[in-house]
């Protein structure tokens, strides 16, 4: 687990937070399993850049706000 996996993975978390939302929120907005969702904000899974794109559209984010 790198430090940009760990940061991307904390920002998802904190972004979801702050709006109310579940992992299960983002998994029907995206179409993306919870476990998946689950792996990428606790750092343990890289996603794609498509699948970046799909995680901050769902949370109402520029991709870039998420690797910040």
């Amino acid at each position: 687990m790198d430090k940009i996996s760990k940061k991307l993975g904390k920002n998802i978390n904190r972004i979801r937070d702050q709006k109310g939302m579940t992992q299960g929120d983002i998994c029907r907005a995206t179409g993306m399993d919870r476990a998946y969702i689950s792996r990428v904000e606790s750092g343990f899974k890289n996603p794609t850049i498509s699948n970046l794109e799909k995680i901050a559209k769902a949370l109402g984010v520029t991709p870039d706000e998420l690797l910040k």
